[in-house]
C-alpha cells in the first residue's frame, strides 16, 4: 500500500489513528532515551541535550493528540495499544546495533567516541526519515479536515536535521559516504516497519 494512501487509511479510523499517534509517539521517546543513552558522562553539548529535550516533548506531544480522539484510548505503550508493536520496538533498536558494528568497522573507535558517532549517525538518518514520513501525515491530517497537526513537529525536525548535518561535518571530512551505508540499512528496516503497520491496519479494518 502506497505510504500516502495508508495514511489516509489511519487517519480515517479513529481507534486506528490513536494507535498511529501512540506508535510515533513510542518511537519519538525511544529516540530521546537513545540519545541520553549516547551521552558522554562529563563532555555532554548543549546540542545534544536539546536534540534529547525535544524529542522527548515530540513524544508528549504526539501523546497528547490522542486525547482529541478519545481520552481512554492508548494510554500506555503496551503491545495492544501500538501499531505493529513488534517491528515498532526493534525499529530503532535494529538500527543502533547495526550502525554500530558498521561505524566500529569504519572508524574503530574507543567505546564513548562510538556512542557519540552512533548518536551522529543514527539520529541524522532518523531525522532523513521524519523529514519524509511527517509532511505526508500532515497532509492526510489537512485532507481529512482533522483536529490534529503536526506542523510544529516538522519545523523541529528540519532544524535537527541541520544541526546533524553541522556535527557529523565536524565529525569527519567524508562523512557522507558513512551516511549512505546507514541510510541503507535504516531503509530497510522502516520498508519492514511500514509493511507490518500495513498488514496491522488492514486487519484492524476488517476486525
Amino acid at each position: 500500500m502506497e505510504f500516502h494512501h495508508l495514511l489516509k487509511k489511519i487517519v480515517q479510523d479513529g481507534k486506528t489513528h490513536a494507535k498511529w499517534l501512540n506508535t510515533l509517539s513510542f518511537m519519538e521517546n525511544a529516540g530521546a532515551r537513545k540519545i541520553s543513552k549516547c551521552e558522554h558522562p562529563i563532555l555532554v553539548s548543549e546540542i545534544q541535550l536539546k536534540h534529547a529535550a525535544e524529542e522527548h516533548r515530540h513524544a508528549y506531544y504526539l501523546k497528547k493528540q490522542i486525547g482529541k480522539i478519545n481520552p481512554e484510548l492508548c494510554k500506555t505503550y503496551e503491545n495492544s495499544e501500538l501499531l505493529a508493536p513488534i517491528a515498532t520496538r526493534q525499529y530503532l533498536h535494529s538500527l543502533d546495533i547495526k550502525a554500530c558494528r558498521y561505524l566500529q568497522e569504519a572508524f574503530q573507535l574507543s567505546k564513548e567516541d562510538l556512542k557519540y558517532a552512533a548518536y551522529l549517525f543514527v539520529t541524522y538518518a532518523i531525522e532523513v526519515r521524519a523529514d519524509e514520513l511527517y509532511p505526508v501525515y500532515q497532509q492526510a491530517l489537512t485532507e481529512e479536515s482533522s483536529r490534529i497537526m503536526v506542523k510544529s513537529i516538522i519545523l523541529e525536525e528540519e532544524g535537527h536535521l541541520e544541526e546533524m548535518i553541522n556535527q557529523l561535518n565536524e565529525f569527519s571530512a567524508d562523512w557522507k559516504l558513512h551516511a549512505e551505508h546507514i541510510l541503507t540499512i535504516e531503509k530497510g528496516l522502516h520498508e519492514a516497519w511500514i509493511n507490518a503497520v500495513t498488514e496491522d491496519v488492514e486487519q484492524l479494518s476488517y476486525a
